[in-house]
């Protein structure tokens, strides 16, 4: 069937369903204006009957949900409800509701929305499912849903259309029940480590903590231009000089760059900051929160990538550094003696597509991201970065062209960076000087301003919470961990 003659069925479909509204609405019975009494869940249900308590001929029963299968036999009918916990089978049968309600039953849609009442029983075919007593109608579907067993194969129609996803995907649906879960169980760790949850502005005159072209806007209320966060990190830190010795934030990071497998414009970030402690510090931190998420949301310790690779994050943890990777990597011991052009001349022979114009640092970096970062599966810690690339990090005191600083890389992908942070307000100062060059004004001063009250020693780090589901689902793309992903609209 063609796209114009499924949208002209489709169109049809949906015809004949208003009509059947409309029937309703005739004979005084508005399913928009009714509600069901839902007692017990699918999953409730069934534990109920499964545990023994449930009699079948006194333990009653009401579950709700969408209709999503539907077998009529004559004078009864099995059908399938979908609700938040799963599916539940009910039999619904003329004698036992009667025949002019049996008639107007039969008519009804997969979508739609009924409560049913009864009690509980198993099937020949071993299955438990409710025998009704009654049903009602509460809220009619108008379009058809996805086709189910081909179900949404489309990727512009599932990020577009991600509510029937959900109905059709049990993967999918399962995927964002458990980064919800990864959510509250983040939450649970770190308030059981004494750390404050908080919220800083997303709208910010100078977006810092990151190197990223942010997104613009203009306060009318103000007279003046913001940009929305690029980063957590620079409020997260005047909280320090506060006082307040463990903070995090959860919250949306915007930064008006490109899309791809694993980077959107707008994701989720966890940055939290702790007093009298270091990156060593948070290196203890982050593997016994990803531990603790294992247990706790997964239950178990070893994860499955999308092309079946195991990922041991009980066992597989190692440290590396940063230059030694390089080195490694480009077979040239003498690699950071190289001049720039000799690097790009290097990177031209391993088939790296690096250029010109980046910096000598950033010509490095691209050999970490493009050819060693994928090969980092199992969970690895990458130490000592060059100074340039992170200008908040305190300098290492054994080779100052490094700072102390870890990129946890699990997946093939960075997870989680963290610092021991800088809190010397002259160097750092100096350090935000040289990235910003000319555009100077983008320095935000009045950070550099709470530092020179006196930011205690502390370690810091970020997660990107889109990433970290990436990595404990199995998902393939960073599309996959967020329910509506941007998309470009369509026309009209």
């Amino acid at each position: 069937m063609s796209t114009e003659e499924q949208t002209v069925s489709d169109n049809q479909l949906r015809q004949v369903r208003i009509e059947k509204l409309n029937t309703l609405r005739e004979a005084g019975m508005d399913p928009f204006r009714a509600n069901a009494a839902q007692t017990h869940t699918s999953k409730e249900a069934i534990s109920l009957y499964k545990d023994g308590v449930a009699d079948e001929e006194q333990e009653t029963v009401s579950v709700a949900g969408r209709i999503v299968a539907f077998r009529v036999m004559g004078k009864a009918t099995f059908l399938k409800l979908f609700d938040r916990d799963g599916k539940i089978q009910c039999y619904v049968r003329r004698d036992e509701i009667g025949e002019e309600e049996y008639a107007r039953f039969k008519k009804l849609d997969l979508g739609d929305f009924i409560g049913v009442t009864g009690s509980l029983f198993r099937t020949k075919s071993e299955e438990i499912t409710v025998r009704a007593k009654s049903y009602v109608l509460v809220s009619k579907s108008l379009r058809p849903l996805p086709e189910k067993w081909h179900g949404l194969t489309d990727e512009d129609q599932i990020y577009r259309q991600r509510y029937l996803d959900l109905i059709v995907n049990e993967e999918s649906r399962n995927r964002f029940i458990l980064r919800s879960r990864i959510i509250e169980e983040i939450r649970k760790f770190l308030w059981q480590r004494n750390f404050l949850e908080v919220e800083t502005p997303v709208l910010q005159s100078v977006p810092g903590g990151a190197a990223a072209r942010p997104f613009e806007t203009h306060m009318n209320a103000l007279s003046c231009d913001f940009t929305l966060r690029i980063a957590l990190e620079l409020y997260l830190k005047r909280l320090l000089v506060g006082g307040v010795e463990r903070v995090f934030e959860l919250g949306r990071v915007f930064r008006n760059e490109g899309v791809s497998r694993r980077h959107n414009p707008e994701f989720t970030m966890l940055e939290l900051y702790q007093a009298y402690t270091d990156y060593r510090g948070m290196m203890e931190l982050v593997k016994s929160l990803i531990l603790h998420l294992c247990q706790e949301a997964l239950g178990k310790t070893t994860v499955t990538r999308y092309d079946g690779t195991e990922i041991d994050l009980a066992n597989g943890w190692s440290e590396r550094r940063y230059k030694d990777l390089i080195i490694e990597c480009t077979e040239c011991p003498n690699w950071f003696e190289l001049s720039k052009e000799e690097k790009l001349q290097k990177t031209a022979e391993m088939g790296i597509e690096v250029d010109p114009d980046l910096e000598d640092f950033e010509v490095t970096n691209n050999v970490f991201e493009k050819r060693i970062e994928p090969t980092l599966i199992q969970p690895t810690f990458v130490t000592h970065l060059p100074k340039q690339l992170i200008p908040l990090a305190k300098l290492s005191p054994d080779d100052e062209s490094t700072v102390e600083v870890f990129e946890l890389c699990i997946n093939g992908q960075e997870i989680a960076p963290a610092y021991s942070e800088q809190n010397d307000p002259l160097v750092q100062r100096q350090m935000f000087e040289a990235q910003a060059g000319e555009e100077i004004q983008k320095i935000d001063n009045d950070f550099l301003d709470a530092l020179e009250h006196g930011m205690p020693p502390a370690g810091g780090m970020g997660i990107g919470i889109d990433r970290l589901v990436i990595l404990l689902t199995g998902a393939s793309n960073i599309r996959e961990t967020i329910l509506f992903p941007p998309i470009r609209p369509t026309e009209g």
